[in-house]
C-alpha cells in the first residue's frame, strides 16, 4: 500500500511532521473531529504547506491509514517470521502487543464508522482488512491438520476484528486475550503467548 499510491505525497520533513502528527490526532479524537487548522497548529506549519503536501484533508486521511498498515504490517511481517507453529496466532499477539497505539481500537474500523464508503481512505481500510484476513488464511493453511484454511482463518478473522473492537470500547485486552486462547484451541496449538 504504502503513500507512494499517491505521488502528490510528497514525505518531505515537514510533510512527515504533519503525517504523524495528523496521524496521532485522527486516531486519538476521530477524523471528522480534527480540522487541518489544529494538524497545521500541531504541525508547527501553515495550512497552505499542509495542503501543498497532501493536497486535502482526503488525501492526509489515505495516508495516515496507508501509513498505519504498512508500519503494522512490517511488525506483523517481522513476528510471523520469528513464530513457530500455528504461526496464525501471531495476528492476535501483534495486536496484544500494540496495546499502547491501539487502546481506541482498530484505526481502520474507528475510520469506516466515519467515512462514506465513497471516501479515498475508505479503499485503503478495506484493502488492509482484505490483505490481514488473506494472509491470515495462508498462516492457517501452513498447518497439515486443517482440511478448510478458508473457512477456519475466517472464523479466526471474526474472533479478531470482535475482540479488538470490544478493546476500543472497553479500554481492556481481556477479550484478546481469550480470541487468541480460541483460536489456539482452533488450531490446536499453545495457549496464551
Amino acid at each position: 500500500m504504502g503513500t507512494a499510491e499517491h505521488p502528490q505525497v510528497r514525505l518531505t520533513p515537514g510533510a512527515l511532521r504533519i503525517l504523524d502528527t495528523a496521524s496521532e490526532l485522527f486516531y486519538r479524537h476521530g477524523i471528522h473531529a480534527v480540522g487541518v487548522d489544529t494538524i497545521a497548529a500541531a504541525s508547527g506549519v501553515t495550512k497552505r504547506t499542509l495542503y501543498d503536501r497532501f493536497g486535502s484533508k482526503d488525501t492526509l486521511v489515505a495516508a495516515y491509514l496507508e501509513r498505519r498498515h504498512d508500519q503494522w504490517w512490517s511488525l506483523w511481517a517481522q513476528r510471523i517470521e520469528a513464530a513457530p507453529r500455528p504461526r496464525a496466532l501471531t495476528v492476535f499477539d501483534s495486536y496484544l502487543d500494540d496495546a499502547p497505539t491501539s487502546d481506541r481500537g482498530c484505526a481502520f474500523l474507528n475510520a469506516a464508522a466515519e467515512l462514506p464508503g465513497s471516501h479515498p481512505a475508505y479503499e485503503v481500510v478495506r484493502r488492509h482488512k482484505w490483505l490481514v484476513r488473506e494472509r491470515l488464511e495462508e498462516l492457517v493453511a501452513e498447518d497439515p491438520g486443517v482440511s478448510q484454511p478458508g473457512q477456519l482463518a475466517e472464523h479466526l478473522f471474526l474472533l479478531l476484528e470482535g475482540a479488538v473492537a470490544h478493546r476500543g470500547l472497553d479500554g481492556s485486552q481481556d477479550r484478546l486475550t481469550r480470541a487468541r486462547s480460541l483460536a489456539a484451541q482452533l488450531l490446536g496449538g499453545p495457549g496464551p503467548g
